[in-house]
């Protein structure tokens, strides 16, 4: 995909996984990419790895000022924002609504939807000039399935990217700011080596079988590098048409 030459993009969550993939893609593409993570050592490593037009901000995306400074400071670096994939993120407990502590929906909330407000609220005094592109990462849970069970703050957060899209979308329309929003299903990521399972969480599980296969499309799980080329996509010419539309990209799995 061509046409990244030059431009000036932000990605958060970009150490690792999807983030990680769009990143890279954007950086081979010629693009000028300011990362955002948690995992500095990650972020130094990318960084080290590619040329010298790439700058990173280590920051915990649920602290307000550090990523307003943090998309700030890129920002300059870069020279401007043209894109930015907002794709911070964790799965959080997964456990009864009953048992799940309020520190423990807050902390979902707050990296997954929360985070996504703060980053966009960020960048839109950057865009607003020439235009441009936002990519959400939100997923197909909470979205169009609910069968992870125990992942109720998760879900909700999911869910709400998504509406949160849609109203950026037109509210940013007549600055030709384009929003869309992604629904990765399972994605080969490290994402759920952090995520906490309780074991309550199998007294309110409804058993879901698939004899077969559980993927249409394909046994094997997804890849990031997958998902990482529908962000460059919508943020391309070719889609310049196309906001306030959620795109799933699953092996038709959430159709089960």
């Amino acid at each position: 995909m061509e046409g990244f030459k030059h431009k000036r993009v932000i990605v958060t969550g970009a150490a690792s996984g999807i983030g990680r993939a769009t990143a890279e893609q954007f950086i081979q593409q010629g693009a000028i990419v300011g990362l955002i993570d948690l995992n500095e050592e990650e972020l130094a490593e990318i960084q080290q790895s590619f040329r010298d037009d790439v700058y990173v901000e280590a920051v915990d995306v649920t602290d307000s000022e550090g990523l307003q400074s943090a998309i700030s400071t890129l920002a300059e670096a870069l020279g401007g924002l043209d894109i930015l994939h907002v794709n911070a993120g964790i799965n959080g407990t997964f456990t009864p609504i009953e048992e799940l502590t309020i520190e423990e929906w807050d902390q979902t909330i707050d990296t997954n939807l929360r985070s996504t407000f703060l980053t966009v609220k960020a960048a839109i005094p950057l865009m607003k000039a020439n235009g441009g592109s936002i990519v959400i990462t939100s997923s197909i849970n909470g979205n169009r399935i609910f069968n992870n069970f125990g992942a109720s703050a998760y879900s909700t957060s999911k869910a709400g990217q998504v509406a949160f899209a849609k109203m950026a979308a037109l509210e940013l329309s007549g600055y030709n700011i384009r929003v869309n929003v992604i629904c990765p299903g399972a994605i080969s990521t490290n994402i759920d080596d952090r995520t906490e399972v309780e074991p309550e969480v199998a007294r309110i599980e409804i058993p879901v079988h698939y004899p077969e296969r559980s993927r249409p499309l394909k046994q094997e799980t997804g890849v990031p590098e997958q998902v990482a080329n529908l962000v460059l996509f919508l943020s391309s010419e070719a889609a310049a048409n196309i906001s306030g539309t959620e795109v799933y990209i699953d092996g038709a799995e959430s159709l089960l």
